[in-house]
């Protein structure tokens, strides 16, 4: 059994729509594969029809903007109630930070000498619940600024850049319990990726375990083999899920196919007997 427990969709700032995306996980071998657009819920039911479709067990989730010791740390949420009221206003919260953040972008950029507009960003968001960075990126790459999505955030887009504009994101240690309440799952997104190491130690998975946190993405492509190997002991030791994904983005992200990493059938089964009775059973 391939399983793949991390994909985002053009409902957030993937190229593929929720269809597509699990259309192309079945032809690329995937048996199960976990939809987590940022911060939305709105693909589920597309990607679920396409789902039974063609045969491919499709998994309910999201990846969840946090803050945690002044970082910004991403939570994936497996299987939530996407009724849950608090779960719903917390991320109707983040998502308005993300929408009015965008004009402040593109301010900044414009201010640094780039010729970008709101237009040309929402040209490229197409049916994303909000506009992000990703789409400024794709914009500035059609404009010619950049060649890619890896440059602008490398040049423009990231913490100390020009167009960099801070917005909300929920406490850490105030989403899980949330996201638990919810009937979700929670597994932390690349851990040791994007800076996040320093923050997430052993000692600090031990206090967000205590907080609910089940598992870790161990084998993903940000993570150096000595990372994964280190993760997987701490994960030993604190008894947490281990999780293998591709984050995978359509044309947005380049090494992130389908399939390039998966999760193990027993920590998958484990994942799904974690889940409440409104999702997960």
């Amino acid at each position: 059994m391939r399983i793949d427990l991390h994909t985002h969709s053009s409902a957030s700032d993937g190229t593929d729509t929720p269809g597509d995306l699990v259309r192309e996980a079945a032809a690329a071998g995937l048996d199960v594969v976990a939809l987590t657009d940022h911060d939305a819920m709105s693909g589920w039911a597309e990607a679920q029809q396409a789902g039974d479709e063609v045969g491919i067990t499709v998994v309910p989730g999201l990846e969840i903007s946090t803050r945690y010791g002044h970082r910004g740390v991403h939570l994936l949420g497996y299987l939530p109630d996407p009724t849950h009221p608090a779960l719903v206003l917390e991320l109707d919260r983040i998502l308005e930070g993300r929408t009015a953040r965008t004009p402040a972008i593109v301010a900044a950029l414009r201010a640094h000498g780039i010729d970008i507009s709101e237009d040309d960003v929402r040209r490229e968001s197409g049916g994303s619940v909000a506009a992000g960075r990703p789409h400024v990126a794709d914009a500035l790459a059609r404009l010619g600024v950049v060649r890619d999505r890896t440059e602008a955030f490398a040049t423009l887009l990231s913490p100390g850049q020009p167009g960099y504009v801070n917005r909300y994101a929920s406490a850490l240690e105030e989403m899980i319990p949330l996201l638990v309440d919810a009937g979700g799952v929670a597994v932390l997104a690349h851990p040791w990726g994007r800076g996040s190491r320093s923050v997430l130690s052993a000692e600090a998975l031990a206090e967000l375990k205590d907080l609910g946190l089940a598992g870790i993405e161990v084998d993903h492509q940000d993570h150096s083999a000595a990372d994964r190997a280190e993760l997987r002991a701490i994960a030993a030791d604190l008894d947490l899920v281990v999780t293998g994904s591709s984050d995978h983005h359509g044309l947005g992200k380049v090494d992130h196919d389908l399939g390039v990493n998966t999760t193990a059938p027993e920590h998958y089964e484990r994942l799904l007997s974690l889940a409440g009775p409104s999702l997960g059973g």
